[in-house]
């Protein structure tokens, strides 16, 4: 379908819609200026403000369900109400299933995807003295903080990269868990004491990535898939078929990451994943290989597999898998 202001020369800017963060414009800023160099298009961020955000800055706790959740609906009801052309998201705050009258048009070349740790006087998660208050707000980091057994205590912070970083620096914390990606983006990677092995922790499926959303049938949905980045998509579309294939039947915390990297007989997609306890006291891990257009098949098979090993099972009493072995499929 067109729209006004879709296409032609001396048209309305494109206007892209962003929540007000810091890391949220950058991000924004970030995919204004490949439609820029895509299109030559003039690109307008259009600020969306969200009851997590007011939530946030007044630093109560969200009623009754996920601040990512909240911050996505958000920008998807000002693209079906015709406020934003475009609206930029973190690709791991998107749910799995689709979303009516809304495309992922394009994920651009993604950032490093693993976490990063900013602790008190430079210090590494093993050299924490057991007991140090480490921060997070993911089950998923977690989970994983305690299946390396370093005795620490772990424990939930909320709001912005800057507030949690400031509660290393006033002390409250002893380290806080970041993503990579997010630190890089505002330019205080400098922050980051570690960084962390995915051997160690594995990312959130898709986090490092972008989300690129319009409205389905858009003449501009079709004019950013050129903004794609099609090894990205690929690890992205394979971490997220994980995901919603566990979904379906387990509870658990999930990590996983993809690489599309290069074979004896062309690129070869390899996944990695784990799902373990609130605890991290069980874990099923596995990986698999596969080609990259079948990105969306190799994820689901190998959650498939981790189902059939006790993923499903890690929330309840009871025996279940470790992850004693990666085990290949």
């Amino acid at each position: 379908m067109n729209r006004p202001g879709m296409s032609g020369s001396g048209m309305r800017p494109i206007r892209v819609g962003t929540r007000r963060s810091l890391l949220a414009t950058t991000q924004a800023g970030t995919v204004a200026e490949l439609i820029r160099a895509h299109l030559g298009r003039e690109v307008e961020l259009v600020e969306v403000t969200t009851d997590g955000d007011r939530s946030q800055a007044a630093g109560t706790p969200l009623a009754g369900g996920s601040a990512t959740g909240v911050f996505v609906g958000a920008l998807r009801d000002a693209l079906l109400r015709d406020e934003v052309d475009v609206a930029v998201h973190s690709l791991k705050d998107l749910p799995t299933y689709p979303a009516d009258g809304i495309a992922l048009v394009a994920v651009p070349a993604r950032e490093d995807a693993r976490d990063v740790v900013v602790a008190r006087d430079g210090l590494t998660l093993g050299e924490l003295p057991v007991g140090s208050r480490v921060g997070t707000g993911s089950p998923r980091r977690v989970a994983q903080l305690h299946a390396l057994g370093l005795g620490l205590d772990v424990v939930g912070v909320r709001g912005n990269v800057d507030s949690r970083i400031g509660k290393v620096h006033s002390g409250e914390y002893d380290a806080v868990v970041l993503a990579r990606a997010g630190l890089a983006r505002i330019d205080r990677l400098q922050e980051a004491t570690e960084v962390l092995d995915p051997l160690q922790m594995l990312p959130a499926p898709g986090q490092g990535a972008l989300a690129v959303e319009c409205r389905a049938g858009d003449d501009l949905a079709v004019a950013l898939a050129g903004l794609d980045h099609a090894p990205t998509r690929a690890a992205v579309d394979a971490e997220r078929a994980v995901l919603a294939t566990l979904e379906g039947g387990c509870s658990a915390p999930v990590g996983a990451l993809a690489e599309v990297v290069e074979g004896e007989d062309g690129d070869e997609l390899w996944v990695r994943a784990i799902a373990l306890s609130l605890d991290g006291a069980l874990s099923v891990r596995m990986s698999a290989t596969g080609a990259p257009a079948d990105a969306m098949g190799v994820g689901t098979r190998l959650a498939s597999e981790m189902l059939a090993d006790g993923a499903g099972q890690l929330d309840q009493p009871g025996p279940a898998a470790n992850d004693e072995a990666d085990k290949v499929r």
